[in-house]
């Protein structure tokens, strides 16, 4: 496999803030999800690979260039930022037609109407954008960024506001160009984006990168981690004794006759057995809930190992 995206040893600060710091990895065509809670340093390192703003620190290249200052390799480059970056009063044709210009497209107008029907919007739609609800607004900055077919693809959070049937139609679309060839980072903070996107990720918290590879192993570590669970019944104690009869329960706290807390290393097998337990011990339940398996939770584990 070519590799398209080198990033070697970057870090990014700003003043006393340290960003991004002391990151590396190298990606080829396909799909890569960039996966970290909010704050974690997402949108900086796509920044940075897009050559919006250079590292503090190491080195980015992109197809072979230096993104920062090559001109031609920028022009090979399609974004889609967190921020909202249309002219609100355009149509959607002319704003994705103008990107195309931009980027030196023969056909601009021809372009923007291939860009728009490939994320499924209305290249014939009159009104202006400013009208256009955030799901619609967000597949014109899709639009945009893939209007001149760029060879690097890069997506920060771009299902935010998109309705289930729009999501599908945007990770099929997504897993489609990868499949072509070419190379799209996808930053997201829902694991069950990520998952579905596709199974090469980069998990990144706190700007360092925290682990990398298969989505599967990386969420087969996740779960091997102590999971702490809340539960609320109404026997808080019964329930707590049939849980302690089965293997793979670490510990039970009852913190008082409606709520005791769990820690097992196994939380699909508790997941089985809480049911029949509270069927047991005659204790109905009112809440069953994980303590610990927010995505602040698994990076400080992953970054903690």
């Amino acid at each position: 496999m070519s590799t398209m995206v080198v990033v070697d040893r970057i870090s990014k600060w700003f003043d006393d803030v340290v960003a991004v710091s002391d990151v590396s990895f190298a990606l080829g065509p396909g799909v890569t999800a960039l996966l970290g809670p909010n704050g974690a340093g997402k949108s900086t390192t796509l920044r940075m690979i897009a050559g919006l703003t250079p590292p503090s620190q190491g080195e980015i290249t992109v197809l072979g260039a230096n993104p920062r200052s090559d001109r031609a390799v920028r022009g090979r480059i399609g974004l889609v930022s967190q921020q909202e970056q249309l002219f609100a009063e355009q149509r959607a044709v002319d704003f994705v037609a103008l990107a195309a210009q931009l980027n030196g497209v023969d056909d601009p107008t021809a372009a923007a109407r291939w860009a728009l029907d490939t994320v499924e919007m209305d290249p014939g739609d009159t009104r202006p954008i400013a009208t256009y609800s955030k799901g619609m607004r967000q597949r014109v900055k899709v639009a945009q960024a893939i209007v001149h077919r760029p060879d690097l693809l890069l997506l920060d959070e771009p299902l935010t506001g998109l309705d289930p049937r729009q999501r599908l139609q945007m990770t099929s679309l997504i897993q489609r160009m990868g499949a072509d060839g070419m190379c799209v980072i996808v930053s997201s903070h829902v694991l069950d984006e990520v998952e579905r996107l596709g199974s090469n990720v980069l998990v990144i918290a706190q700007g360092r990168l925290a682990a990398q590879g298969d989505f599967h192993a990386i969420r087969a570590l996740m779960d091997y981690r102590p999971h702490r669970i809340r539960v609320r019944t109404d026997n808080a104690r019964g329930l707590a004794a049939g849980l302690l009869s089965y293997g793979g329960i670490n510990g039970v706290t009852v913190v008082d006759e409606t709520e005791l807390i769990v820690d097992t290393n196994e939380v699909s097998l508790f997941r089985k057995r809480i049911a029949p337990t509270a069927r047991w011990a005659q204790a109905q339940l009112f809440e069953v809930h994980p303590l610990d398996d927010d995505l602040e939770s698994v990076f400080k584990y992953l970054v903690g190992r």
